[in-house]
């Protein structure tokens, strides 16, 4: 059991050991961003519908696909969208590759 986020992230970078995993999670939170935009320039709120389907849609093609293990999000739902976040704003200031 992780007691705090800090622990649980060295946990969650470790099951993102497959580069290309890790661009899946980009790809994917990327374009909930693009999303939550359109969403926000239309004033349609339909649109957010997508983003959890494009945000957990690539992550988890990529851990079936590339990194082969189950996704944190079933067992540490919170900390793992968190922990997304985090991710994709490491690999933004390069403390994470892609």
């Amino acid at each position: 059991m992780h007691t705090s986020f800090r622990e649980f992230y060295s946990f969650y970078l470790s099951e993102h050991a497959d580069r290309n995993c890790r661009r899946m999670h980009f790809a994917g939170s990327s374009l909930v961003l693009v999303v939550v935009g359109v969403a926000l320039g239309t004033g349609d709120a339909r649109w957010l519908w997508f983003a959890p389907l494009v945000g957990y849609g690539f992550a988890w093609i990529g851990h079936v696909v590339f990194e082969k293990n189950r996704p944190a999000t079933f067992s540490h739902p919170l900390y793992s969208f968190v922990g997304d976040w985090v991710m994709y704003a490491d690999i933004l200031r390069g403390r994470v590759r892609l």
